[in-house]
């Protein structure tokens, strides 16, 4: 079959790699027929390179169709249509059963002292093979597809797999009162569908803040008061600017949805280029203690939020030394919640919105729609913001 493979930082290809199998009796193989290229995998093409190893297969946001499904798989039959979430769980462990599946203790990958394992996320998340390709090996498949109809395209539900749990989980952490305030940080995928998931669950005011003037005006166009970061000489500027649409507080809550890779933070940047370019053998452990993210929008959070209020934070930090100004944090009383999405655990509350009258707008959320094959030009045009790209779906 075709995947996308890692090979090095900023190099992905696409190669003839072994199809996969059924290997334990709680696997199924599907058929692949959309699959997502996220943020998250950007970090993977430049900041998280010491954990990749060459011929990965990438992806983790996957829709398709069951080709054969093992013994102990008693839910799913070949021809089903399902969504693949991007963790592996069990849904019997204690975690699972806690509505915590990004947890789960059976797939918990503990040598590496990590949660549950990820569809093509490095050797910290199991190094399993990604949704990028063809096939998927679903590993258990007893718990983790989601089954969907026949019929609307798969624009209507492969956002299951990562982009609306994520984003609605954000906004649940953030904890907005009905009818309060929240500002997004980062306008991408994530932080676009987490300004709309706001929306539909009862915010009052949802502000925007980022840098790319194609994702400001598809905000804009949702009813999102956006501010676009250029337009400021400083974070000071920005947090004012923000401040005087709340009376002088700051939003009851703030998402982050930008994460390790924020713009305005150059001695972390210079960090992680640097550890990207030494040898594996030797940035893999440096990496694993000493790593540090752009902190910048976080800073920025921590800043904007109010007194009491919450910090969500959804896009990805991989850091272990990072400097964080606890001196702010404790004084202003703030809440902070994170971590991957439960995927399983926000499926029903999510599925009621899936409908033609498609109040979350995931009909068109693509911007971009590609074949597989073209993947290497898809990471390149995603990584330098082109072409007005914010969401991109491969076709196999």
């Amino acid at each position: 079959m075709k995947a996308v493979t890692w090979q090095g930082k900023r190099d992905v290809r696409v190669e003839t790699v072994p199809d996969p199998t059924i290997q334990e009796p709680t696997d199924a193989v599907i058929r692949v027929t959309s699959t997502g290229l996220c943020g998250s995998d950007l970090h993977l093409y430049e900041v998280l390179t010491p954990f990749m190893t060459p011929g990965d297969i990438l992806g983790h946001e996957p829709m398709g169709i069951v080709e054969s499904v093992g013994a102990g798989v008693p839910d799913l039959s070949v021809g089903d249509r399902v969504v693949v979430p991007f963790q592996i769980a069990c849904g019997n462990c204690w975690m699972c059963l806690n509505s915590l599946p990004t947890q789960c203790e059976t797939t918990q990958v503990t040598a590496e002292g990590m949660g549950a394992a990820l569809f093509g996320y490095t050797r910290l998340y199991g190094a399993v093979p990604g949704g990028q390709a063809e096939y998927l090996r679903v590993p258990q498949a007893q718990y983790g597809p989601i089954k969907v109809p026949d019929g609307p395209p798969d624009d209507r539900f492969v956002y299951l797999s990562d982009v609306l749990p994520t984003a609605w989980q954000a906004v649940a952490y953030a904890g907005i009162p009905e009818g309060g305030s929240v500002a997004v940080l980062g306008l991408g995928p994530i932080g676009d569908m987490a300004c709309r998931v706001a929306q539909v669950r009862g915010a009052g005011r949802v502000f925007g803040v980022d840098l790319v003037g194609d994702r400001l005006r598809r905000a804009h166009a949702r009813g999102v008061e956006t501010y676009d970061l250029r337009n400021f000489d400083s974070e000071k500027e920005l947090v004012d600017a923000i401040r005087d649409e709340t009376d002088g507080r700051g939003p009851d809550a703030v998402i982050d949805a930008v994460g390790t890779e924020a713009h305005g933070s150059a001695a972390a940047r210079m960090i992680q280029n640097a550890a990207a370019l030494l040898p594996r053998k030797v940035s893999g452990p440096l990496s694993e203690r000493f790593s540090v993210d752009r902190l910048a929008a976080l800073h920025t959070a921590i800043e904007l939020v109010r007194r009491g209020g919450t910090l969500s934070l959804v896009g990805v930090y991989g850091g272990t030394a990072d400097p964080l100004p606890m001196l702010t944090m404790f004084d202003k009383q703030l809440q902070i919640r994170m971590g991957q999405a439960n995927v399983r655990r926000w499926v029903d509350d999510i599925l009621p919105y899936l409908t033609d009258e498609d109040p979350l707008g995931v009909d068109d959320f693509a911007t971009h729609r590609i074949p597989l094959t073209e993947a290497p030009k898809a990471y390149e045009m995603f990584q330098h913001k082109r072409d007005g790209a914010v969401k991109i779906l491969m076709t196999p």
